[in-house]
């Protein structure tokens, strides 16, 4: 358990350099998707810092973090409709896409780890932040996707907004079911 909260709190590190980055990149390029995602990201922190100081609590941290998942959903519907109607992304630098792309397969990687090391375990903190590690990476992995699909050639416009809408929405359903899993399941709360 220890190793796992070293582990969140390296997460919840680099979580916030993340939102910082996006916000700031945002700022920057007057772009309401990367300023909504460095918020997202931002919560997210926010969330996993709770996690993180709230041991001796867990069922109020388990409620808290899924109804925050369940909250962090709803906006998360914006920026899929947002990336359909008006902002389909800018196009990256190869570099940016292999470092963007590392970034989301580690974070996916990470949080199926944490899934098999969780998935016996009756504590409430470890299937919280499993939880919250998967609501980060399918986040991420949406992020690269869209930002994959105006960086290299081979889409039409249409089936940009398609793979847009579909994969975001699969994720926006996925983060509101993480937040029902931490509200319903007797074993957490």
């Amino acid at each position: 358990m220890d190793r796992t909260l070293k582990l969140a709190l390296v997460s919840l590190i680099f979580n916030m350099a993340f939102a910082i980055y996006h916000l700031v990149l945002g700022s920057l390029a007057n772009s309401w998707w990367l300023l909504t995602l460095g918020s997202y990201y931002l919560i997210l922190s926010i969330v996993r810092f709770v996690v993180l100081r709230s041991q001796s609590k867990e069922r109020f941290v388990t409620k808290f973090t899924g109804w925050m998942l369940i909250v962090l959903s709803i906006p998360l519907v914006g920026t899929v409709i947002l990336s359909v109607v008006r902002d389909r992304g800018h196009e990256l630098h190869i570099i940016a896409m292999i470092a963007m792309a590392v970034y989301a397969f580690t974070k996916i990687t990470l949080a199926t780890i944490k899934l098999i090391q969780s998935r016996h375990s009756n504590s409430a903190t470890l299937i919280t932040l499993r939880n919250i590690s998967f609501a980060d990476a399918f986040v991420s992995i949406f992020a690269l996707q869209r930002s994959m699909l105006v960086s290299f050639e081979g889409m039409t416009e249409t089936e940009i907004v398609i793979m847009n809408a579909t994969f975001g929405s699969a994720v926006c359903v996925i983060l509101f079911l993480l937040g029902i899993n931490l509200l319903r399941n007797k074993k957490y709360v």
